[in-house]
C-alpha cells in the first residue's frame, strides 16, 4: 500500500454553500485538494498510469488530481475526507490488474458439445407434423 505524503498535497479552503446555517457565509469549511500525480516520487510509472486513467474528469491537463470535498460542516473534517479518497483511489491504482490467460477447450469437452448438439438438433426434428412422402 503506498501513502502520498502532505507534502505532496496542496490544500485550499473556500466557503461552501449548503447547510450550516450563519457558519456558512463566515467561515470557509470547504476543501480543494491538488496532487501532481505526473510529478509524483511516491508512484511507480504502473500507479501512476492507473491512477491517471481512474482519476477521469478529476484530472486536469497538467496531470494533476483535483479532489473537492463538502460534505461536511468542518475544514477539519473535509481536510481529512478528501485525503481518504485520494488514499482511496491509489491503493485501487496499486493493484495490477490480473490478465485472463486463454487456454483451449479440452477434446472431451468439444465430444460433450457436439453430443449434445445432435441430440438436441434430434429432438427438434422430431417435432412438427409427420411428412407424406
Amino acid at each position: 500500500m503506498t501513502t502520498i505524503p502532505e507534502e505532496e498535497l496542496e490544500f485550499r479552503f473556500f466557503r461552501a454553500g449548503g447547510p450550516g446555517g450563519q457558519n456558512v457565509n463566515k467561515v470557509s469549511t470547504a476543501v480543494q485538494m491538488r496532487f501532481d500525480v505526473r510529478n509524483s516520487p511516491s508512484l511507480s510509472e504502473g500507479q501512476r498510469a492507473r491512477l491517471m486513467k481512474l482519476a477521469g474528469s478529476r484530472l486536469t491537463l497538467d496531470g494533476v488530481i483535483v479532489i473537492t470535498a463538502t460534505r461536511f460542516r468542518s475544514q477539519e473534517r473535509n481536510r481529512a475526507d478528501a485525503i481518504e479518497r485520494l488514499q482511496a483511489m491509489v491503493d485501487k491504482a496499486a493493484v495490477a490488474p490480473t490478465y485472463r490467460v486463454p487456454t483451449r477447450p479440452t477434446r472431451a469437452s468439444k465430444e460433450r458439445r457436439l453430443v449434445a448438439k445432435a441430440s438436441r438438433s434430434s429432438i427438434k426434428s422430431g417435432r412438427g407434423k409427420p411428412r407424406l412422402d
